[in-house]
């Protein structure tokens, strides 16, 4: 929003990220007016935007802003929990538990699904303390966060053994993808497989976990 934003959001897409973090953003507009820029200025459509969700403003707009990411030209595919900027904002105590920024990150993560948008967890301040953040992983992950923000390179082997699927729910994702990929299924919405009924819906869902783990080496 400062009079350097376009130039700045220019400056990041010439170095063709995968994707460049939109901080405080308030409304869809806000997501909009950054992807017109990358428009206007022929960025490539791999240059994907995250929307940082860190004011009491976002999260009365969450949803609004949620449904861009069903619209492939908005460029949105991500929300980032902002959590130190909610509690300096809102006031609340920040406590070890997050009992009072639990509710809105369940907002999210419910606005995120809707729009069918991955989500990371804020960040865990105390980068020394790696037991205390395995255990905001690990709970982030039950939430249904996608992954967290690190700020210490001592985070990201805690970070990818909470958010890496599993090795049995691997090998069941690449059941489901095999199944589906049969020609006697081709076409089907609903089969059977190991005794259990398995819609179309579950192969999307097994595709995402397998490019995941891919992406995370799991």
């Amino acid at each position: 929003s400062s009079k350097w934003g376009a130039d700045d959001l220019l400056a990041a897409a010439r170095c063709e990220p995968d994707a460049i973090l939109l901080p405080k953003v308030d409304t869809p507009r806000d997501v909009l007016e950054a992807g017109d820029v990358l428009d206007d200025n022929f960025a490539p459509d791999e240059v994907k935007l995250w929307a940082m969700i860190e004011t009491p403003k976002a999260l009365l707009n969450i949803g609004p802003i949620a449904e861009l990411g069903r619209d492939p030209a908005s460029r949105l595919v991500c929300f980032v929990a902002g959590t130190n900027d909610l509690v300096k904002e809102t006031g609340v105590l920040a406590t070890p538990d997050r009992r009072y920024l639990t509710p809105w990150l369940m907002q999210m993560v419910l606005a995120a699904r809707a729009g069918g948008l991955d989500l990371l967890d804020g960040v865990f301040n105390e980068f020394r303390d790696l037991d205390g953040f395995a255990r905001e992983c690990t709970e982030a992950a039950a939430m249904g966060f996608d992954g967290k923000s690190l700020i210490h390179p001592a985070q990201i082997d805690a970070a990818n053994r909470a958010f890496a699927p599993s090795a049995e729910a691997v090998a069941e994702a690449r059941l489901v993808k095999a199944a589906f990929a049969l020609a006697e299924n081709a076409g089907k919405g609903v089969i059977a497989l190991n005794g259990k009924m398995v819609e179309r819906l579950h192969l999307a869902r097994a595709e995402k976990l397998l490019a995941k783990a891919a992406a995370i080496g799991a």
